[in-house]
């Protein structure tokens, strides 16, 4: 492999992911934008029941396009006293559903189509003399960024077939543990599991990664992105952290269950989604995947509240802080 080759290859890569990245946090910021005072009053008054907090979590994640946006939003209010802590777990669910639907949408190939929303967009943004015409217009844009950027990131991908070494250290990603540390390594690294599954599903469409792989990735990033939501439960209170401490459990429960039975589920996936191609397969699993977590911890809601609550109990404002005995 010449070094300009290389280079090349990196940087149009590199350059897809930076665009990406803002893509995801102008797009998210524009979405709040739209609809965030409607999504907190949403949160307060559709999550009385664990069903309808499940349902909350999902619609508003699908909304914002970010599991992690909508957890952090869950987090705050759970510490500002807007929503209940137990309310919060259900969410946190939700928004483990919710976010499949962006894995669905990077299997199709919209990358060269990205033109469509990107110009009205800008020129909505540019025109627009209304706020809400400008945020609407910022929004179309940034939705069409996200899919160039993953057609850039396809397109560096796609010389890597002829170089027998990347093929080969890409099929070392079927080793479940490994492909499962790698993605929680990348999405530690850029803090955003769905450009972690954005990459996997383009280099799966380029012929470049297995189901096997791909599915040991995807559980890896599930873990990576608990990252993020841990940080903003820093400085927050009890409630808050224990919300947190949900989210980073759901995850190690569902992912090693997922490593553990990664045979049996990959048979599942192929059962299911055989006739597609590799990219909508990894799509497949990914729903999955997060539905049958929710499924499984959807009635244990109530007993994960009470073992956080014995754990990690509100302290009540003004009680005086015991001090032991020195010897």
């Amino acid at each position: 492999m010449h070094s300009s080759s290389i280079l090349s290859i990196v940087l149009l890569a590199v350059s897809g992911l930076v665009l990406f990245l803002y893509a995801v946090s102008r797009l998210a910021l524009a979405l709040r934008q739209v609809v965030g005072e409607r999504v907190k009053n949403a949160l307060d008054r559709f999550t009385k029941t664990v069903p309808m907090a499940i349902l909350a979590g999902t619609v508003v994640t699908t909304l914002l396009d970010s599991s992690s946006v909508v957890i952090i939003l869950a987090i705050a209010l759970v510490s500002a006293g807007a929503l209940p802590f137990r309310n919060s777990l259900g969410v946190v669910l939700g928004a483990n559903i919710g976010t499949t639907i962006s894995s669905q949408l990077f299997a199709f190939d919209l990358g060269q189509y990205a033109v469509v929303a990107m110009l009205p967009g800008l020129l909505l943004l540019s025109l627009s003399k209304k706020r809400p015409g400008r945020t609407a217009g910022r929004a179309l844009f940034n939705f069409g960024l996200l899919f160039f950027s993953l057609f850039l990131i396809g397109e560096a991908a796609a010389p890597l077939k002829d170089y027998e070494g990347v093929q080969a250290w890409l099929l070392k990603l079927e080793n479940p543990v490994r492909g499962a540390g790698a993605g929680a390594l990348i999405t530690l690294l850029i803090q955003s599991s769905s450009a972690t599954l954005g990459m996997v599903i383009k280099l799966a469409a380029k012929g470049l990664l297995t189901l096997p792989a791909g599915i040991a990735v995807m559980l890896g990033a599930e873990l990576g992105t608990c990252s993020d939501t841990l940080l903003a439960t820093v400085g927050r209170g009890r409630a808050a952290l224990k919300t947190g401490l949900f989210h980073l459990g759901f995850n190690l429960v569902s992912i090693t269950l997922g490593l553990l039975l990664i045979a049996p589920f990959t048979a599942l996936v192929l059962r299911v989604a055989g006739q597609a191609d590799v990219a909508r397969q990894i799509a497949h699993a990914h729903v999955l995947f997060n539905v049958s977590g929710v499924l499984l911890f959807a009635p244990l809601v109530p007993l994960c509240q009470r073992l956080l609550d014995a754990w990690l109990p509100e302290q009540e404002p003004g009680a005086p802080v015991l001090a032991l005995p020195a010897r």
